[in-house]
């Protein structure tokens, strides 16, 4: 009983993750997701050369922090946001999802993680663009969590549609993305450009815009490009999260082995 009530509080708190904005909170990811981006790929953190393969990413999706807690019964939870690239290396404003799990198991501890997840493919793109999406369930997009080395991630990279990289604080035993599910946010979506659009409207077809997002959509850009890592300028959020911004067309501009590590501690 007392396992059961612990895993109801650790589902409450991350369910509270998932739930409808309120004031703001859609650009405060988005915000957050920017500096994730520059704190795993910039200030020599990117020791797995993750941004050669953002180069050749289809689509990325960022969340800041996903939060684990578990003593044999577990769980995790976040927001995330997801970009897509069209063929000129332009990328789109962000659709908003929420990761979230349940688990039971040998696992125990408490640890947050910034993730970024690198879309290689249409195949996995269309999977993700679903309105819900379960790793581990569909055998035909493989995931691989790479670290450790160039050579390990290079390694891990063949044959993956999504590769995940992680900086982790805290400490936990026993738990993956794996039965983790990802969710999209409608509420989220129609609160920050002002109308009912769907994550393909958003990340395929970029057919809205909010300026909000276009620090993201540049240090994307920057990191993704080649020798961008080394002239990626830092983001400072603005002091007060703009409104929905004006909603217009944006201009167009095999399984892999799964090796698992972290990347350099959280400073």
């Amino acid at each position: 009983m007392r396992r059961l009530t612990f895993l109801g509080i650790i589902l409450a708190a991350l369910g509270g993750c998932a739930g409808t904005p309120s004031g703001g909170e859609e650009q405060t990811l988005v915000d957050r997701a920017t500096l994730s981006v520059q704190e795993i790929l910039g200030g020599g953190n990117d020791q797995l050369n993750a941004t050669a393969m953002l180069r050749r990413a289809r689509a990325a999706m960022v969340c800041p922090r996903i939060f684990r807690a578990g003593f044999f019964f577990g769980g995790e939870g976040g927001g995330c946001v997801l970009l897509g690239r069209d063929a000129a290396g332009s990328w789109s404003s962000p659709a908003f999802y929420s990761l979230g799990s349940g688990s039971f198991g040998l696992q125990a501890g408490i640890q947050d993680m910034q993730v970024l997840m690198l879309i290689m493919n249409d195949k996995a793109l269309n999977a993700v663009l679903d309105s819900q999406f379960k790793f581990g369930a569909d055998a035909s997009i493989a995931v691989a969590t790479v670290g450790g080395s160039v050579e390990a991630a290079t390694t891990a990279a063949v044959g993956a549609d999504i590769l995940v990289f992680a900086r982790a604080r805290g400490l936990y035993a026993g738990l993956t993305l794996e039965g983790s599910l990802l969710s999209a946010r409608s509420e989220w979506n129609r609160a920050y450009y002002g109308q009912d659009v769907s994550p393909r409207q958003i990340v395929v077809a970029m057919a809205v815009h909010n300026p909000g997002a276009d620090p993201l959509r540049a240090v994307l850009m920057r990191f993704g490009s080649r020798g961008g890592a080394a002239t990626a300028p830092a983001f400072a959020p603005a002091a007060a999260a703009p409104g929905p911004g004006p909603i217009m067309p944006m201009q167009a501009a095999p399984s892999g082995a799964v090796q698992r590590s972290t990347l350099p501690p959280m400073r």
